[in-house]
């Protein structure tokens, strides 16, 4: 089943016959049950059903025939945790049996594709999402369809309020639309922040720095990787660490950090850490974006 996507837009869409739903921080997932059962399928095409037995056992609610759209997220804290997404994933069957009772995973359904074995992804959004409505709210938690609203001035209230309960922004359909599957048929609005944070190392050698590795001032200060750094901020970096005498450090980092997509990575560490300005939409994806080197701290 191929997903609609969305194109990433600066400012918040407004005009007539447009809907806005609040981005949730978790997985895609595609929901289809069938007469045989329940598949879950994220948005690779992986299957990942095994991963998530609560949502496959409260999926066999819906009619045989039912196919939704959503995002699979984990609350903690009164807020959605995308680590927490993560560990469920990628957990063996035997595993997420045990987490689904103590990291129990919530299904944020934004549409419906089939429903009683009938392809409705043709018909209006507006049309799509009483279907939805009417098929989800009697069934509860943890099938829940998403927010939504028509009035440009609450969702403006929803992107500055949100975040705090872990709501990467906003996306924006237009109640006409059909399902537009496999193209960025939809409108995103993620939240960008711009702060200084704290660059405690960087990867790469000395005199070649690649990214920083930044502890941002919200969150639990996990360090992040940055965003490639551009060639000017190559050599700012590579001045800073041999004005510290790093520059005949060992080429070789010992030290490590997740870095999204590619798992665990050397890095330099620096101490004490200097400061950067960093663009950033989200705690996890895209990766923070290094503006400038703050030399006047």
């Amino acid at each position: 089943m191929r997903v609609a996507l969305a194109t990433a837009v600066r400012t918040l869409p407004r005009g007539a016959g447009l809907a806005y739903e609040p981005k949730f921080d978790g997985h895609r997932l595609v929901v289809a049950r069938s007469a045989a059962g329940v598949v879950l399928q994220a948005r690779s095409g992986r299957i990942v059903t095994s991963a998530f037995p609560d949502l496959a056992a409260a999926a066999l609610q819906l009619p045989a025939g039912t196919v939704l759209d959503g995002e699979v997220v984990v609350w903690h804290a009164g807020r959605t945790d995308f680590a927490l997404v993560q560990r469920r994933a990628a957990a063996t069957a035997a595993r997420a049996a045990v987490l689904a009772q103590s990291l129990p995973a919530s299904y944020a359904a934004f549409d419906v594709l089939e429903l009683a074995g009938l392809d409705v992804r043709a018909r209006p959004y507006e049309r799509r999402r009483a279907l939805l409505v009417d098929l989800l709210l009697p069934l509860g938690p943890p099938l829940q369809p998403v927010p939504m609203t028509t009035d440009p001035e609450l969702a403006a209230t929803w992107y500055e309020t949100l975040p705090a309960s872990g709501i990467e922004g906003l996306v924006v359909k237009r109640l006409d639309q059909a399902y537009p599957a496999g193209r960025r048929g939809w409108q995103k609005l993620r939240h960008t922040d711009v702060r200084d944070a704290a660059v405690v190392g960087y990867t790469g050698t000395p005199r070649r720095p690649l990214a920083l590795v930044l502890v941002l001032p919200v969150g639990d200060e996990t360090p992040l990787v940055s965003s490639p750094l551009t060639a000017a901020l190559r050599r700012e970096v590579a001045e800073a660490a041999a004005a510290r005498g790093d520059a005949e450090a060992p080429a070789t980092a010992t030290t490590t950090v997740t870095a999204i997509g590619l798992g665990e990575v050397p890095y330099h560490a620096l101490d004490p850490p200097l400061t950067a300005e960093v663009r950033h939409t989200s705690a996890r994806h895209p990766p923070p974006e290094v503006l400038r080197l703050r030399t006047d701290l």
